[in-house]
């Protein structure tokens, strides 16, 4: 057989295992008894003001979700994105990527809720809400910028609406989409800065990779 084959419609080990991972630790915080479920959230999720185990949080807080809807959609998108960016980067490099996706995504999440509430400091508050990040949007954010990057010219159909596209103008139109609800939705559930910030990230690290000549597009 002529031409590169890549057996699309398995599922790569990397993908395998954080879809595994992410349904467990689902299951996880919804099946355990009442009085762990609040502890189980308080040492796993990303908080601010920071904490002692912020470190290990900025991992951590990707493999949790606030509800199924939630883990479904990630869930499917990192299915049907990162199948196609495991076969392009290989396993370990796109492990890699993923978590420094959703890593970056957290600080920039922290970074956002630190100017938050130096806005409300200023304004005389002196009760300050704790805010909380938990997903792995982040990370699927940039497996989507990585898909626009090296497949820029593949069709992507829309679901709502029904409307066919090539890769990079649905990366640069929800890119564009996030960055409007981020600005007009300061203090929202959606952390739309975390998912710019996943989209940063990978495509600073797609850049740093193509200039080392470890990969090609």
């Amino acid at each position: 057989m002529n031409g590169y084959y890549r057996p699309q419609i398995q599922i790569p080990p990397v993908v395998k295992n954080l879809l595994i991972v992410n349904v467990l630790v689902f299951l996880t915080q919804n099946l355990l008894p009442a009085g762990m479920k609040g502890w189980f959230y308080e040492t796993f999720a990303l908080h601010f003001p920071l904490r002692l185990q912020t470190a290990y949080q900025a991992v951590s807080y990707m493999f949790m979700h606030a509800n199924f809807t939630h883990l479904l959609f990630n869930m499917f998108a990192l299915w049907m994105f990162g199948r196609v960016i495991e076969y392009d980067l290989g396993s370990k490099r796109f492990l890699t990527y993923f978590l420094i996706c959703g890593v970056g995504a957290g600080l920039i999440q922290l970074a956002v809720n630190y100017f938050e509430l130096s806005s409300l400091v200023a304004q005389g508050y002196t009760r300050l809400p704790r805010m909380t990040t938990v997903g792995a949007s982040g990370a699927v954010f940039g497996l989507l910028l990585a898909y626009g990057m090296l497949h820029p010219n593949n069709i992507v159909m829309l679901m709502f609406p029904p409307i066919a596209l090539k890769a990079k103008w649905f990366v640069v139109i929800y890119g564009v989409l996030e960055l409007m609800g981020g600005v007009a939705s300061s203090g929202s559930n959606v952390a739309h800065f975390a998912h710019l910030g996943g989209m940063l990230f990978g495509f600073v690290l797609l850049r740093y990779w193509k200039k080392k000549n470890k990969i090609w597009y």
